[in-house]
């Protein structure tokens, strides 16, 4: 049965969404990178970057489904922060990138072959990619029906009495976009899904409906699962990438576009970021 980033947890009950809201909550923590991953010599920032870069090439290249790469990449930053990856062996990074995209390709039932994910200088065997799949598994404790922000949205937006249900779709259809575009900021990786999807919905609630955005907040504040400080943190930080998006968004040079690939356009941001 395919993965549903919406639903992970399906499948662990005997009837679908048997489980309760209580449940992803209590669950969440287990599907993140480890504590401190910011800080730990595991997780270099460059290793990191260089990966995402990978993951985003091959989204763009092979037309997968976002939600492909995005589970790609939580497997990606649990692993990282768990396990070492030496930086003397640079084909090592790039094995456990083609691992992380098997990974989330079988789990959400996409066709990927072996050749539409193999790196540039580096041509893997399958049975040298089902070797790091199985060390990935269990660096992960084979917990792969990741918990992300996105079953999160559904609670959140269903406990806000919205002047105007309509918006309601909208909404969560603005703030799976944002989630989208964030996941690959590594200053996100600190904060649980259910704050990062709370955070992007009065994102995008400031974006299309701002008059009922106070009214959003206070409702989604109000959830005794969230810890106010680390909400505003977030949401603060998410209204920063927004507003950069759009800003980027509105002074692209679109002669760049025939030349452009997703490896020089994020070496670009992070350029931008450093100066």
């Amino acid at each position: 049965m395919e993965f549903d980033l919406e639903d992970p947890l399906s499948c662990c009950f005997k009837e679908q969404q048997a489980y309760t809201i209580t449940e992803l909550f209590a669950s969440e923590s287990d599907h993140m990178p480890a504590p401190n991953c910011l800080n730990s010599t595991h997780f270099r920032a460059s290793f990191r970057c260089e990966a995402i870069s990978l993951i985003l090439q091959v989204q763009f290249s092979c037309n997968l489904d976002p939600s492909v790469a995005y589970l790609a990449t939580n497997y990606l930053h649990r692993f990282m922060s768990r396990q070492e990856i030496p930086i003397e062996k640079p084909w090592l990074l790039k094995l456990v990138v083609v691992s992380c995209l098997s990974l989330a390709s079988k789990m959400k039932n996409t066709p990927l072959s072996i050749s539409d994910i193999q790196m540039e200088g580096y041509i893997f065997e399958a049975q040298t990619i089902r070797r790091m799949e199985l060390v990935i598994l269990g660096a992960l404790k084979w917990r792969m029906r990741s918990i992300t922000p996105f079953p999160f949205l559904h609670f959140f937006i269903s406990s806000a009495e919205l002047k105007d249900p309509s918006m309601k779709q909208v909404l969560k259809e603005q703030a799976t976009k944002i989630i989208f575009n964030a996941h690959s900021d590594i200053k996100l990786l600190e904060y649980k899904p259910s704050t990062i999807a709370a955070s992007a919905l009065i994102a995008a609630s400031r974006e299309l409906c701002s008059q009922q955005c106070t009214m959003l907040r206070a409702s989604i504040a109000a959830c005794e699962y969230l810890d106010e400080d680390s909400l505003t943190k977030c949401i603060d930080l998410m209204q920063e990438m927004v507003m950069r998006t759009e800003a980027n968004e509105s002074t692209i040079d679109t002669s760049f576009l025939s030349n452009e690939t997703p490896v020089s356009v994020l070496e670009r941001s992070i350029k931008r970021r450093r100066i």
